[in-house]
């Protein structure tokens, strides 16, 4: 699995299952927390989506905004725990 696999598969799932607008123009910088379009809530949702498709547990104390909030973020703590 490469970067770019899990960076496709991460936006598709925010944009089709989170806000529910698959033509978002989704940006790897922008605030997804901070500028509104997903919660706390949401995010735990993604932590399950993560743990399914990319087979990689992200712990609790890593699903912050201050680590989670961008698509680059994201992605990279993803690769951290990809083999």
């Amino acid at each position: 699995m490469t970067e770019s696999d899990v960076r496709a598969g991460i936006r598709a799932y925010i944009c089709n299952e989170l806000i529910r607008d698959p033509n978002y123009p989704l940006s790897d910088t922008e605030g997804i927390i901070t500028g509104g379009l997903i919660d706390s809530f949401a995010l735990a949702e993604l932590a399950v989506y993560v743990e399914k498709a990319f087979n990689v547990y992200i712990p609790d104390p890593d699903l912050t905004v201050a680590k989670m909030d961008t698509l680059d973020q994201m992605v990279a703590r993803v690769m951290q725990d990809v083999r």
